[in-house]
């Protein structure tokens, strides 16, 4: 909104720059001859230049890519034609540019090192929408090596959050190149309960909308096994924390439809961890799954609390990890969780429980140590891909 010096009062507001609910404001910076808007635009990040004279169009900073992650980096100077931006993306590894705004040019300053033979070229990604059960379009970002075929004899990994508003939006990993070159394919699902399209993306996965969630995520899983992306016995899940209640409640609703699922530090235990108000993070949580004191929200999170809906019926492979020192997810939820799977589950499905005795909610620190514990859960599903003898280049 813009508005007088002297009549800063809310009836002098008019619009600058119009409200749509397709588009996501995360923020502006401001300069002398534009505006510099970072938006969530069709699930995206967005760097918009808007000059101030009207006279000149605002545009959209291009990338090659259909799935990466940009924002405004430092920018101090006000009178400039130079914008810095951060890029990342599934392909590409963070990445600094300076966005000549005149001629609209990329100019790379620097990025970041990967050791050994990696050559981004070797690598594709995909950006597609997933319609769920309900006719929502989801975002499902992929990647994989270059030469992948869609036949459904390749193993894919799907990770998901959505919670929070907190948006997973597409990012580069290391750690991940080891799965690639092996042929996995790796896939993000942007489901709702996140903020990737906006406030109601979030307000539509939460409180009695929880279940959207789930749903999203397994349309999302069923989706590429029906285009051949993969297949039931070669699908993999991976969520923590939050996304650790979406492993637990996907597995209950649709055990069949994965080989395995790797849940870190798991909220399993809804009920009984929103009824105990001595947890520190407890009361503060009522925001984003509802006061299981009142019944109906109770009911509510009972129908979907993971624990609380275990059966007697066959499972998919698991890997738990938890952490002793945890306080937002305390080490009890996934070792009760752990416990009832193991005398209920109807399979001869391996279930593997880690407890890391020095860590908390994060896990390891460390250049190292936390890199061993991406190993612990890569080595799990790549047994269960039977995929641990590929050799690959150093």
């Amino acid at each position: 909104m813009k508005c007088a010096e002297d009549k800063t009062g809310m009836e002098n507001w008019t619009d600058f720059i119009p409200y749509d609910p397709k588009i996501f404001t995360d923020g502006i910076d401001i300069f002398k001859e534009f505006m510099l808007i970072s938006e969530r635009k069709e699930g995206m990040t967005k760097v918009k230049i808007l000059p101030w004279d009207k006279k000149q169009e605002g545009h959209y900073v291009q990338f090659a890519e259909s799935a990466y992650t940009v924002f405004p980096g430092a920018n101090p100077e006000f009178d400039t034609k130079t914008v810095r931006l951060e890029y990342s993306s599934l392909t590409t590894p963070n990445t600094t540019y300076d966005y000549q705004v005149e001629t609209r040019k990329l100019d790379l300053l620097k990025q970041q090192e990967v050791l050994g033979t990696f050559n981004a070229g070797d690598y594709s990604s995909e950006r597609v929408m997933v319609r769920a059960k309900d006719g929502t379009m989801v975002p499902l970002s992929l990647v994989y090596k270059k030469g992948f075929k869609k036949d459904g004899s390749q193993p894919l990994l799907l990770y998901g959050y959505g919670s929070y508003g907190a948006s997973m939006d597409p990012y580069f990993s290391s750690a991940r190149l080891s799965l690639l070159d092996r042929g996995f394919v790796f896939a993000i699902a942007h489901i709702r309960g996140g903020q990737e399209l906006g406030r109601q993306w979030y307000e539509n996965g939460k409180f009695f909308n929880k279940k959207n969630t789930f749903t999203d995520f397994i349309d999302c899983g069923e989706y590429l096994v029906q285009e051949k992306y993969t297949s039931k016995d070669r699908l993999f899940a991976q969520g923590g924390s939050a996304g650790g209640l979406l492993m637990g409640a996907v597995i209950n609703m649709k055990p069949d439809l994965w080989k395995g699922v790797i849940a870190q530090v798991p909220f399993v235990d809804v009920i009984n961890t929103m009824l105990d108000e001595s947890i520190p993070l407890t009361t503060g949580e009522f925001d984003e799954w509802g006061n299981p004191k009142d019944k109906a929200y109770f009911d509510y999170m009972r129908s979907y609390s993971p624990y609380d809906n275990v059966e007697k019926k066959d499972y998919p492979a698991l890997y738990v990890s938890t952490g002793y020192w945890d306080s937002q997810v305390q080490y009890w939820e996934p070792a009760k969780w752990v416990a009832k799977l193991r005398e209920y589950k109807t399979d001869n499905n391996p279930i593997v429980m880690y407890c890391n005795m020095d860590t908390g909610h994060g896990g390891a620190s460390g250049r190292f140590k936390r890199l061993k514990e991406v190993a612990m859960e890569y080595t799990f599903i790549l047994d269960l891909a039977g995929k641990t003898n590929v050799k690959t280049k150093p």
